[in-house]
């Protein structure tokens, strides 16, 4: 006679699993969105945002400095008077630059949320996470109203990185401390 513990094993072995059904949500796919949600809240974050027209004109702020930037960011963007690092770097001379610049692959207006995927114009995600300071690029189309709008542009399974302003943590003292675990600046242009 079988104990009641084999019994129960048993029992689950031979159960037959019906297909799983699609879960439906009714989550709000839409939200109000907008360049300025998006630029108010990231701003909330103590992110730096600039709303600009010509990227270019807008990376002036750079020169002089050394600052990471992908292979494939556009080429426009690679202004004269910067001294411009790429692929590969080791992590010292990612940790030694200026900065990074990068693009992303979407924006979230309803939590001031940057997301990054390793996608175009975007790197490794190292190149985000070692440099002090982050200068990213949200194009106006690249901005979701919502949360569940923005998981629907983006591909599972890539790896996602969720930037929601510069890197910061509160010790015992609720003292807020920026720059532990990424860059201590973030500056967005939101490109119209």
């Amino acid at each position: 006679m079988a104990s009641a513990r084999e019994e129960i094993l048993q029992r689950i072995r031979n159960a037959r699993v019906p297909a799983a059904a699609p879960v439906v949500r009714g989550y709000l796919q839409e939200g109000p969105g907008g360049i300025d949600l998006f630029a108010e809240r990231v701003a909330d974050y103590r992110a730096i945002v600039h709303v600009v027209t010509d990227v270019p004109q807008a990376l002036e702020r750079l020169r002089g400095k050394r600052i990471v930037a992908p292979q494939d960011v556009p080429a426009e963007w690679l202004i004269d008077g910067v001294t411009w690092l790429h692929e590969p770097l080791t992590i010292a001379e990612l940790d030694q630059a200026d900065g990074v610049l990068t693009g992303c692959a979407v924006a979230i207006a309803d939590t001031g949320t940057i997301v990054l995927d390793g996608g175009e114009a975007q790197g490794r995600r190292a190149l985000t996470l070692l440099p002090d300071y982050h200068l990213c690029v949200v194009r106006a189309d690249q901005i979701a109203g919502s949360v569940p709008e923005a998981l629907g542009r983006l591909e599972p399974t890539r790896p996602l990185t969720f930037i929601s302003g510069p890197s910061a943590t509160s010790d015992i003292e609720l003292d807020r401390v920026e720059g532990v675990h990424g860059p201590r600046t973030l500056e967005v242009l939101i490109v119209t």
